[in-house]
């Protein structure tokens, strides 16, 4: 018989259940085999698994991770579809699967445990590299907070559960959150090609548990040394106002892409001298000073005449 043909394979069962019975079809992908059952598996949902520690909610999917030519598990509907390692072809073991697969089902098992999936919330993460080699931005499909809120240490995120996670990885040495995205400032003793999967799961795991990033009521901080204010704080000159305006509507959303923020310090109208603090990415960021000069700055004199004479900033 060849791998073409279906293969239906019975077990039976004490009534009065419902005897489970599978048919094994082929896919246009060779290494993916098609398992159709003849009633329903799942009630809503797909449910994809690459490895067994993401089937946690699968115990079906768990035990056939503990065949060691399977590669992922994916189940919908009234089928599983698997896909195996080059180590086996699909002729020498199908029978076994099926064989298994019904002798599991019709345990009464459940494939998926799909009351915990209930709970969970749809939500991606993917990495993105930033101009500071020391941080990694992990961006969000949904906004995770209303504003900046930058930790320094484990004790400064008091405020933020999911930093406080994030500060029990032992590389981890700075936490960034602005709307939909987290940079993470790492110690040199990491390098980013082993640990940025790790943290990037982690994230997601956290939110698609629907846990807080933050704690209700979690305000956030001016960095130390920032002036503060907005363009329509009557406190503030038209001068250090109009730069305000500059910086929000055309820097911010800029060094924001690369994981950062710019927060306006003071200007002082003597030596016409903007000091402004960098947040993030920017913070310690290697090319920070060539942006701030070549940017910044620039950007500042053509817009303000001769009101600007120089940019300086600190780190946050």
């Amino acid at each position: 018989m060849t791998l073409s043909s279906k293969n239906i394979l019975f077990l039976k069962k004490f009534p009065p259940m419902k005897e489970y019975v599978i048919t094994v079809q082929e896919t246009n992908h060779p290494a993916i085999l098609k398992f159709e059952a003849n009633q329903p598996l799942v009630q809503a949902g797909n449910y994809e698994f690459k490895n067994i520690d993401e089937a946690s909610e699968s115990p079906l999917a768990q035990q056939l991770f503990y065949l060691p030519f399977i590669k992922t598990v994916y189940i919908s509907g009234n089928f599983i579809a698997l896909e195996r390692f080059d180590i086996v072809q699909w002729e020498d073991v199908k029978n076994e699967v099926a064989q298994q697969l019904v002798e599991y089902l019709n345990s009464g098992a459940p494939a998926v445990n799909e009351q915990v999936r209930q709970t969970k919330v749809a939500v991606t993460v993917y990495a993105e590299v930033t101009p500071n080699p020391a941080v990694m931005k992990f961006v969000a499909n949904k906004k995770l907070v209303p504003g900046v809120f930058e930790f320094k240490n484990i004790d400064e995120a008091v405020d933020s559960p999911l930093a406080q996670k994030l500060f029990e990885f032992p590389y981890v040495r700075e936490v960034f959150m602005d709307l939909n995205y987290i940079s993470v400032t790492k110690y040199e003793v990491a390098d980013w090609n082993e640990v940025t999967m790790d943290l990037r799961e982690m994230i997601r795991e956290y939110l698609a548990d629907g846990k807080p990033v933050l704690k209700e009521g979690a305000q956030s901080k001016q960095p130390e040394g920032a002036g503060g204010g907005s363009a329509s704080d009557p406190n503030l000159d038209p001068t250090s106002r109009e730069i305000i305006n500059i910086l929000e509507e055309y820097v911010k959303p800029a060094v924001a892409s690369d994981g950062g923020n710019i927060v306006f310090q003071s200007y002082e109208a003597q030596s016409k001298t903007v000091h402004v603090v960098l947040q993030g990415a920017c913070s310690g960021c290697p090319s920070s000073t060539y942006t701030l000069k070549n940017g910044i700055q620039t950007m500042l004199q053509n817009m303000m005449g001769d009101k600007v004479t120089e940019v300086v900033a600190i780190n946050g």
